[in-house]
């Protein structure tokens, strides 16, 4: 809708809790249930008071799409580098551009590297881009404009505050490295939305505190699991000791040859 919240306010009504959402245009939101999913900067999840667990990562991602000088071959792409991994993602083809040549990027990088990366014009990113790539799709020719986000961990210690219950982002924030965090968002509002719909067949108003509650047990464990792989893994790949590195690639290997436990692996990150 394009608005802002200012203001959060709690009450009873006829038996039932409602909140009052003042909007920065000079409306009010009442309902009797509020579903923060407003992202990793929530305002809801501030103004409602919820406590978080977080740190920094000491790393930005730079986000842009770019158009490589071969075709992708919908081939998604991704690099470990030193200072932090680098995702290509295949985009859509279109009517109207060269068919398979446009990706989207994550670049996410030390702080250092990040703030350099941004500070070049197109032509040395693009060159940048191209070496870390190792030559892959036949280098960059092209790339839009660049965003930069800093990268922090962030866990609420709780999913439900009253009626103001959290989904996706505004719940937890974790690396990009893996692509897990639309599917951690994704199995929340799937919870949710099932715990809602078995209390309703039992009669219960959706703000129910027996249905929140039943959401933040389902999630609250498997989040924090997929949370703490993401955190090995980042710290496994950031890690320069030959020994570790060694160790890391024999590892891959065995999974990549070993096929279910690779589509195992593939399942538990899907959440099936």
């Amino acid at each position: 809708m394009g608005r802002g919240v200012l203001k959060l306010e709690q009450r009873q009504e006829k038996g039932r809790p409602l909140s009052r959402l003042h909007c920065d245009d000079g409306s009010l939101v009442s309902a009797p249930l509020i579903i923060a999913a407003d992202g990793g900067n929530s305002r809801l999840r501030d103004l409602a008071g919820f406590e978080t667990r977080e740190w920094d990562y000491g790393q930005k991602a730079i986000v842009t799409t770019i158009r490589t000088r071969k075709p992708h071959d919908r081939t998604a792409l991704q690099r470990f580098l030193t200072t932090g991994p680098l995702a290509f993602l295949p985009l859509a083809e279109a009517a109207d551009t060269p068919q398979g040549h446009y990706c989207s990027i994550v670049w996410s990088a030390d702080d250092p590297c990040a703030d350099e990366l941004m500070a070049g014009d197109e032509c040395a990113f693009n060159a940048r881009l191209s070496r870390a790539m190792e030559g892959a799709f036949g280098g960059v020719e092209w790339s839009d404009t660049r965003y930069v986000f800093p990268l922090r961990q962030r866990h609420a210690k709780r999913y439900v505050e009253r009626n103001v219950v959290l989904v996706g982002d505004a719940a937890h924030t974790i690396h990009p490295l893996a692509g897990q965090g639309v599917n951690l968002g994704m199995l929340d509002v799937v919870a949710l939305a099932e715990e809602i719909e078995a209390g309703a067949a039992a009669r219960r108003f959706p703000e129910d505190p027996l249905i929140l509650s039943r959401y933040q047990r389902r999630r609250i464990g498997p989040n924090l699991a997929m949370m703490g792989m993401m955190e090995g893994f980042k710290r496994g790949f950031g890690e320069q000791s030959l020994a570790v590195r060694l160790l890391r690639n024999v590892g891959l290997s065995s999974v990549n040859r070993f096929g279910p436990l690779r589509k195992a692996l593939a399942r538990k990150a899907l959440g099936i």
